[in-house]
């Protein structure tokens, strides 16, 4: 089992968003990703996403809002993932060259047509809603085949 984390940074009408061009191997190859990885042992989601954004892009984020949580089961090497989903608008810095792919501010209407996830696709929107969502979405061998939801107002 792996937690993790997914974030995605915007401004003005744009989201910070990462094209997994640079690594090989990498299971998100030629995909659009918001930031995020891995939480180390006694790490909070919300110091992994802060740390995770810094690492990637060279910004420093402050009070990431937890949005979602997604669970992905038997997703990379028969591990279930578990990513917390955060939105961040308060951050500062200037973008670096990320080791993990090609960064770009995307403007959020154009963020649909890139080459993402097909469970990004259905998702994303949900950022937007108020309250918490926790969804699971199953894929086989990189194939999407089903997701559910649940949807908690504030």
């Amino acid at each position: 089992m792996k937690l993790a984390t997914l974030c995605y940074v915007r401004k003005d009408h744009q989201t910070l968003m990462i094209h997994r061009i640079k690594r090989e191997n990498d299971i998100h190859q030629g995909k659009w990703n918001g930031l995020g990885g891995k939480m180390e042992p006694g790490e909070t989601p919300e110091e992994c996403a802060m740390r995770e954004i810094f690492e990637e892009s060279g910004l420093q984020a402050r009070n990431p809002q937890l949005k979602g949580f997604l669970t992905f089961p038997a997703f990379a090497h028969d591990e279930d993932w578990y990513a917390f989903v955060f939105v961040v608008t308060d951050f500062e810095g200037q973008l670096i060259e990320s080791q993990e792919g090609v960064l770009a501010w995307i403007d959020d209407d154009e963020v649909p047509h890139l080459s993402l996830w097909e469970g990004d696709q259905i998702f994303l929107p949900w950022l937007d809603q108020p309250g918490f969502f926790s969804g699971k979405f199953v894929y086989q061998n990189g194939r999407f085949i089903d997701y559910n939801a649940v949807f908690h107002q504030p």
